[in-house]
């Protein structure tokens, strides 16, 4: 096997009020890297050895990217996702194509700083950027905001276990 299924081909810094901040980075899918793959699955009680079960292998490109060209990734560093389980270091993949729906975890661009948060909107008709750790407030989205929703999180990886 040689490759790697996700090379990084530019990267921006964005800082949103101290909260949180996103390092971009869009996927390149030029390249395959086909890993072997347990598909009978991994049982979570009695041991088996596991050369049984490698019967296929898996790209991960074509497995974790969906959306191919909007595809991008983001690398979270701040707090105010915690309660959703996103982390300081942990990896979003999001769709940038402005598709949406009430309760998402989107990236959303506020005055060209970027900022994650859950998108609601209530029973008025009002919409909010919504952190997930009670620190924080929620943002009431306001016409006069210059305020764009990019796109839905699709996946979140964190940092392996191990070297």
């Amino acid at each position: 096997m040689t490759g790697h299924s996700i090379r990084i081909s530019f990267s921006i810094f964005v800082l949103m009020n101290d909260e949180v901040k996103l390092y971009i980075y869009s996927a390149d899918l030029t390249s395959e890297l086909n890993l072997p793959y347990v598909d009978g699955g991994i049982k979570a009680g009695f041991p088996s050895p596991a050369q049984d079960y490698l019967t296929e292998s898996i790209d991960l490109n074509k497995a974790l990217i969906f959306h191919t060209e909007t595809t991008f990734y983001a690398k979270v560093s701040g707090d105010s996702m915690k309660d959703a389980g996103i982390l300081n270091g942990d990896r979003v993949q999001f769709c940038m194509n402005g598709i949406y729906t009430d309760g998402d975890i989107v990236v959303a661009s506020m005055d060209g700083n970027l900022t994650l948060k859950t998108y609601y909107k209530d029973s008025e008709g009002n919409h909010w950027l919504v952190p997930l750790n009670e620190a924080y407030s929620p943002i009431l989205l306001k016409e006069e905001m210059n305020v764009q929703i990019l796109g839905a999180v699709e996946l979140l990886t964190r940092q392996k276990l191990r070297p």
